[in-house]
Parts: C-alpha cells; structure tokens; sequence
C-alpha cells in the first residue's frame, strides 16, 4: 500500500511544536524567510512547520535547530 499524499501533519496536538519553533524563530530575530534560506528550504516550508503541517525530516529538523541555537529536542521534544 502507497503512502498518503499530501502533507505530513506534525504528531503534537494543537501544533505545539509549532508555536515553539515560531517563538525561536523570532527571538532568534529570523523572518519566515530568513529561516527558510538559512536551512535551505522555502518559506512555504517553514510556514508547514510552525502550523504543525509538516514534520521534517531529522536532518532538517537539526539544521532548524542549530540555526536556532537550540536542542532538537526544544523545539519537537
């Protein structure tokens, strides 16, 4: 059987991961956009991940991370 299309929801309810990845992004002083060039993704990208849309793959979500200079575990634990 094919996996789903479309996108990957995020595991957490309420999309908690997603409010503390924005919350990082913005005392980090990253825009949506300048997030997405840091780790190489598209804005869209990132907007998937702070509405709980999308749950990266783990190297992504290490590269969100470090660029955040915070634990992977912060930010999706």
């Amino acid at each position: 059987m094919a996996p789903a299309s479309g996108p990957v929801r995020a595991p957490e309810a309420g999309g908690a991961a997603g409010a503390r990845i924005r919350s990082a992004r913005k005392e980090a002083g990253l825009t949506q956009q300048g997030l997405a060039t840091a780790v190489e993704v598209s804005r869209q990208t990132i907007i998937a991940m702070e509405t709980g849309d999308y749950a990266p793959s783990v190297y992504l979500a290490i590269r969100v991370a470090r660029t955040l200079h915070r634990p992977v575990e912060d930010l999706w634990g």
